[in-house]
């Protein structure tokens, strides 16, 4: 009896997909739980897996869109040992020789010629929705940026002091990151517009601090978020920051892990980034970029000193938040990272 293919669920307010790459075409025999074909969405990419062994068929192409729980093809048993003699991933084609396009059929006449050295890839619906959403952001926002500098010493001798120990405790390193987040969720309780959102007239406050800490893969940005992250300790954090970034780069990470978020922390400092106007988190009315660590001359007691120092970056939808608030909410970030203790006795 042949066994159906389904679209699984995806994810709270999802209700279709696009087919994305295609991983076991018609025709071969793949092992249960072997990688089918790749389900794109507004915001994650999701593998299809085998539900059992056999020869597979499939009902659609890439770039169809199908509903959640649709039928898309099916699977013959086989046999345990036929199964295991899956067939390989389809090799990419080679791309045709100049001489093969001159013999190929004239282009409509709205698309652009054909150009030497020059070619083209469909986007992803997940890069179309990002690429939608940032321009709905810059248009239906009034999105503002301050800035202001932190003195990374304090924090880097802390981890210095006790990075050791830590890893030995936790068995994960102590990051940066998990320093920027109880900074963020102090400023957060104490400046609460920047946690809140616009619905509407009216606005939405929340309780919990839901902390988007973006991560970047060859798929595209991807946000998971730390749930109620004022709850959590630094190993919490360190631990679940790394399980976000292993599962977001290989593919795995849930929508669930994805939603929520109320506030975002964007680290272009992993990439080299000295300063940026990082880009509102839609519907969400703040985010706080990081940058790299430099050493600067500063005047400290009118001396001037070599600091390691970083810019930070607040974007801000100034519709619901003022620019006082805003600037306030950097400024007690920067004192709690240059004060770490202050985070301890809740200042």
């Amino acid at each position: 009896m042949s066994i159906e293919i389904k679209v699984p669920s995806l994810g709270e307010s999802i209700s279709e997909a696009t087919i994305g790459q295609i991983l076991q075409p018609s025709g071969n025999i793949v092992a249960q739980d072997a990688e089918i074909l790749e389900l794109e969405t507004d915001k994650v990419n999701q593998v299809l897996y085998a539900p059992a062994a056999g020869k597979i068929t499939l009902h659609v192409q890439t770039g169809e869109v199908v509903k959640v729980d649709q039928v898309i093809g099916i699977i013959e048993p086989s046999s345990q040992k036929e199964s295991i003699k899956a067939v390989p991933k389809p090799e990419a084609k080679p791309t045709p020789k100049p001489e093969a396009k001159k013999t190929a059929a004239p282009l409509p006449i709205k698309e652009v010629p054909a150009q030497e050295g020059v070619t083209r890839k469909k986007m992803t619906k997940l890069r179309k929705v990002i690429a939608q959403r940032l321009v709905e952001v810059k248009n239906q926002t009034a999105m503002l940026t301050t800035f202001n500098e932190v003195d990374m010493s304090a924090v880097m001798a802390v981890r210095q002091k006790e990075q050791e120990s830590f890893q030995a405790r936790h068995n994960v390193k102590l990051g940066f990151m998990s320093f920027f987040v109880k900074a963020c969720v102090a400023a957060l309780e104490e400046y609460p517009e920047v946690n809140a959102r616009i619905d509407g007239d009216e606005i939405v406050y929340f309780s919990s601090c839901n902390i988007g800490v973006a991560v970047g893969t060859e798929k595209g940005l991807f946000v998971p978020v730390l749930r109620n992250a004022g709850s959590m300790g630094y190993a919490d954090i360190e631990k679940k920051l790394k399980e976000y970034a292993e599962k977001a780069r290989n593919g795995t990470i849930s929508i669930d892990e994805l939603q929520g978020g109320t506030f975002t922390i964007s680290n272009g400092g992993t990439y080299g980034s000295l300063l940026s106007t990082p880009i509102l988190n839609p519907p969400e009315s703040g985010i706080l970029g990081m940058h790299n660590i430099v050493k600067r001359p500063v005047v400290v007691d009118d001396q001037i000193v070599i600091r390691p120092m970083m810019y930070l970056a607040l974007s801000y939808d100034h519709r619901i938040v003022d620019g006082k608030e805003a600037i306030g909410f950097l400024v007690h970030i920067k004192k709690n990272l240059e004060e770490p203790t202050r985070l301890l006795l809740d200042l």
